[in-house]
């Protein structure tokens, strides 16, 4: 069963629903469900489906239509003779992989070129390109200077499935068990079908057995976009230790001098990592800070790379993520925390931004804006079950640490809350003003 993305389902219906040619581009990382989410949109079309591989497209390609309609076997083997007789034959033509057809002949652009603007822009077909290499992707195929600009008519960047959506699947579990499992596979539909159990026994298995597929994941995910991955898993397990600041990443990957700027930016356009801000900072502030973008990767970096020996050795003990998990939650609850409000914002106020503050030793984990008329929340979020006067403690320290924030100070309107696991005695601050919540909440 598909279990998930209705809104993307939606608008590619409604490209689907169109009278006219339409020329749209999906990427994203690999295993993000691309594939299944254009078959399943497309499951009751007349459709071509083809896999670009490294080599031979072309051909591969004519015996694949060859295949579904017998004469073509008496055409010529070319690109624009193919899509000539398809045009009025197939509602849809999708091309997945579409880097590998860019790198077996980057002409093929220049082909795709002329195959859009002299024969199918008057017609009905739809024209799907999916590709699982971000950086050849927006380099090549979305860049103002690649032959197909201004040619696509859509594109779709597609992201993980939020955290309140993976509830489809996994019916039975509670809300802990689905932030735990969040923390480990994101919303990564992937990671998410793989994993056919609870969390702990099957991340047991997974990690006992030297055959796994964890133990390579990340490198077959990282060579899609890189040719030499090593510096950049050392950032990424730099930034998965908490080191966020540029320089405690040059001195966790050992180098002083040398720019790892390039590599940052990279990263950052392929999704691997972002650069965030103090929310009240322009985006250029010197106080950025980097980030890996999703869980999987961070529980990556974390939690296997460290121990690929142990794994391959057959001696992993998978307590030895259980002890450390709850601390490593604590960043993982904060994204869902975002979520979390982000959904319910009618019943709190209606924000126009949601980040993180940080100034010198002082951080708070939300800061809600309210740009149109000066109100503010800061809210703190804790992967703990927190007695009364613990939760009472920290909301006196935030409510100290939000006299720092410097934003509309004279006249903004303020909230303080706190998100934990289980807070005692909700009701009692909730009389007071506070804004608190907890997993009974979500």
């Amino acid at each position: 069963m598909f279990k998930d993305r209705e809104n993307d389902l939606a608008n590619i219906n409604k490209i689907l629903d169109s009278n006219t040619f339409e020329f749209i581009i999906i990427y994203g990382r690999r295993r993000i469900g691309k594939t299944e989410l254009i078959l399943q949109a497309t499951r009751n079309t007349n459709r071509i489906y083809y896999l670009a591989v490294g080599a031979k497209n072309l051909e591969r390609f004519y015996d694949l239509c060859t295949r579904q309609y017998p004469e073509v076997s008496k055409l010529r083997m070319d690109w624009e003779v193919l899509f000539e007789y398809l045009k009025d034959r197939v509602d849809v033509v999708v091309i997945d992989e579409f880097q590998n057809m860019i790198k077996e002949d980057a002409n093929i652009l220049n082909i795709f070129q002329s195959v859009t603007d002299t024969l199918l822009t008057n017609s009905r077909l739809k024209l799907f390109i999916l590709g699982s290499s971000v950086s050849i992707i927006t380099s090549k195929v979305l860049d103002y200077q690649s032959p197909l600009y201004g040619r696509r008519t859509g594109s779709i960047d597609l992201k993980a499935v939020s955290f309140f959506d993976i509830q489809k699947f996994y019916p039975d579990l509670n809300i802990k068990e689905l932030i735990e499992i969040y923390g480990f596979a994101d919303g990564i539909p992937f990671y998410l079908i793989k994993l056919d159990d609870r969390l702990w026994p099957w991340l047991g298995k997974e990690t006992g057995d030297k055959n796994s597929f964890l133990k390579d994941e990340v490198d077959f995910i990282m060579r899609y976009e890189f040719e030499d991955v090593s510096t950049y898993k050392l950032i990424l397990e730099a930034i998965a230790y908490g080191k966020t600041k540029l320089g405690d990443i040059k001195d966790f990957i050992g180098v002083k001098r040398t720019d790892i700027s390039p590599y940052l930016r990279n990263l950052i356009e392929v999704g691997m990592i972002k650069r965030e801000v103090p929310i009240t900072e322009k985006a250029k502030s010197r106080l950025g800070r980097y980030y890996i973008s999703d869980n999987f990767l961070k529980f990556w970096f974390r939690y296997i790379y460290p121990n690929v020996s142990a794994i391959e050795e057959g001696i992993f003990n998978i307590d030895l993520i259980k002890r450390d998990y709850n601390r490593y939650l604590d960043g993982v609850f904060e994204h869902v925390a975002k979520q979390f409000l982000i959904r319910d914002r009618d019943g709190i106020f209606n924000f126009t931004r949601i980040g993180k503050w940080w100034h010198r030793e002082r951080e708070i984990d939300v800061v809600a804006m309210n740009e149109l008329n000066c109100e503010i929340l800061f809210l703190e979020c804790k992967w703990q079950d927190l007695k009364h006067g613990e939760a009472g403690k920290i909301l006196a320290e935030l409510k100290d640490k939000s006299r720092y924030v410097q934003w509309n100070n004279d006249v903004r309107k303020e909230y303080y809350g706190i998100l934990g696991r289980k807070i005692e005695n909700k009701e009692e601050l909730r009389s007071r003003g506070f804004l608190v919540f907890d997993l009974e909440d979500f």
